[in-house]
């Protein structure tokens, strides 16, 4: 045989291996491909909201970060150093900025980094990794509701963080995917609170239960659950009081009004949620380690962060306490109460697509 009789039926043996190839390549259903396009196309307009929202938070973290890697070709002292203030400065955090950093130069000893993108992307995982996500079903907005008994969350934080907006834009979001819900007006000391809960339980559809002001919290939240129980409604939205100048008596407050709740349903509540006001920087990590001490908190919502620059706080705050995020404000609209996700938020910070 010659070498051009060896050549033709190599090159024959290939066409044969490629059409057996493709006669065994599943076809992809037209349904099933607009589908995965939609989907697609849903995820990308989702990021470019998350992007909007958080633009001036971007525009400051971002901005820092490149002054501090843009040109370099070698990580030193000097550029870990100008990351150290980038992230600072930022509202991160001292005690997580110091874990980044020391992520860092973990990975530039084993990967030996070269240029900017590649310690952008370190940035990116290093940060995506630090912040805790809380995990629920989408079909409950986020939460882990069952059938058969009501989901109670206890929402806790200081006047002023976005409480009672958060409860309303949830309970919104809620009776829009076909959920019956209950709102408890236990922030009895504010008859400013109860009276705009109860427009917010309005616009939502949503059920409040409230007594007079002045009247006991853990009263209003005894009746809330007895009535939801009796309705079979399916979440359960308790507000409560954000008084931070006596810890001692806010503990006490929620330690009762857990207790109540434990008498109608035992394993209430299920959520302890704090808001907190994203655009306070370094405050909003006193309000967390205050209320943290005060009772469990075991998800948070952090508000307001379309109109800072201090998002950060968002990264901070979650490796700080070790709590999940369940929700961020990126907006007055009631879809601007978006379910967090971290990977979302850190590209939109890192201005990826």
């Amino acid at each position: 045989m010659g070498f051009f009789d060896i050549f033709k039926k190599k090159k024959a043996e290939e066409n044969i291996e490629v059409v057996a190839t493709s006669e065994v390549a599943p076809e992809v259903a037209p349904e099933v491909a607009q589908e995965a396009e939609q989907a697609a196309q849903a995820e990308q307009a989702e990021q470019a909201e998350l992007n909007t929202g958080l633009e001036k938070t971007k525009e400051g973290f971002f901005s820092k970060l490149h002054r501090a890697v843009a040109g370099r070709s070698t990580v030193d002292m000097d550029v870990l150093d100008d990351l150290e203030e980038a992230l600072i400065t930022s509202d991160v955090g001292v005690d997580t900025t110091v874990k980044i950093i020391r992520k860092i130069e973990e990975r530039v000893a084993r990967d030996k980094y070269v240029n900017s993108e590649e310690l952008y992307n370190m940035l990116y995982d290093e940060i995506a990794l630090l912040m805790e996500q809380a995990e629920g079903s989408t079909e409950n907005f986020g939460l882990d509701a069952k059938e058969g008994e009501p989901y109670v969350v206890m929402v806790v934080g200081v006047n002023g963080a976005g409480k009672t907006t958060t409860i309303g834009k949830l309970a919104a979001q809620l009776t829009r995917m076909g959920k019956k819900v209950y709102i408890g007006a236990a922030d009895t000391f504010r008859a400013a609170a109860i009276d705009q809960l109860g427009v917010w339980a309005e616009r939502a559809g949503a059920t409040m239960i409230r007594q007079e002001m002045g009247s006991d919290p853990a009263s209003v939240t005894f009746d809330t659950l007895r009535s939801a129980v009796a309705n079979k409604a399916d979440v359960v939205l308790i507000d409560t009081a954000g008084r931070l100048h006596n810890k001692v008596g806010l503990m006490n407050e929620l330690t009762k009004i857990r207790n109540v709740m434990a008498k109608v349903i035992p394993d209430a509540p299920h959520e302890v949620m704090l808001v907190l006001d994203g655009s306070t920087g370094q405050n909003a990590f006193e309000q967390a380690r205050q209320f943290t001490q005060a009772t469990k908190v075991t998800s948070l919502a952090i508000t307001k962060l379309d109109g800072t620059a201090k998002g950060g706080v968002v990264i901070g705050i979650s490796d700080t306490f070790k709590i999940p995020v369940r929700y961020i404000g990126i907006g007055e609209g009631i879809d601007q109460l978006r379910i967090f996700d971290r990977h979302q938020f850190v590209k939109a910070l890192f201005g990826k697509k």
